[in-house]
């Protein structure tokens, strides 16, 4: 259970974050990751989920709905965050990951993950494509392994713009 919950936090971490390369106009966003993982999510026990939610509030964003497989939730970017060309987020070196070959040429982008560390070793890719500067598809592919328990996910993202103002939707900050 413990597996499902790491690679669950990290595949939404990353699949939320990668989505605020340039081209992004800044405000209110409507994120939704759709993975086999999230359909696991019912399984999870109530105090784990607990932890869960408490890694994502340190993350700076709050736990999204996740029902039938998809999580969805509201993303604020800043006007910094848009003009960046790696987000301050996937900077941070969160999980133990360090982003390598940041690539963006037009519309689309590609980076990809070396996850080194005690709980979570092995490479990810995060590739998509900006439709608008309004809306975004992409996919996170992670292999590694967690805890020892070799790990093979895939996640799916898709984002809209929704409007100018985050209201009560922070933006992303530095946990430590």
């Amino acid at each position: 259970m413990q597996k499902i919950i790491l690679s669950l936090s990290l595949l939404l971490a990353v699949s939320t974050a990668n989505s605020a390369e340039s081209h992004m106009r800044p405000g209110l966003w409507e994120m939704t990751t759709t993975s086999g993982l999230l359909s696991l999510v019912p399984m999870i026990p109530p105090d784990q989920m607990q932890n869960l939610t408490n890694l994502a509030k340190q993350y700076g964003f709050d736990m999204p709905k996740i029902n039938n497989g998809a999580a969805t939730s509201q993303v604020c970017i800043t006007q910094e965050m848009a003009n960046q060309k790696i987000p301050t987020v996937l900077n941070q070196n969160q999980y133990g990951c360090d982003v390598k070959n940041a690539v963006q040429t037009g519309n689309d982008y590609k980076i990809n993950l070396i996850c080194e560390n005690s709980v979570l070793k092995g490479n990810g890719v995060t590739e998509g494509i900006f439709t608008s500067p309004e809306s975004f598809t992409g996919r996170t592919e992670f292999n590694g392994v967690v805890q020892g328990n070799p790990v093979s996910e895939r996640a799916y993202t898709d984002g809209r713009w929704i409007s100018e103002n985050c209201g009560t939707v922070k933006p992303f900050r530095d946990p430590r």
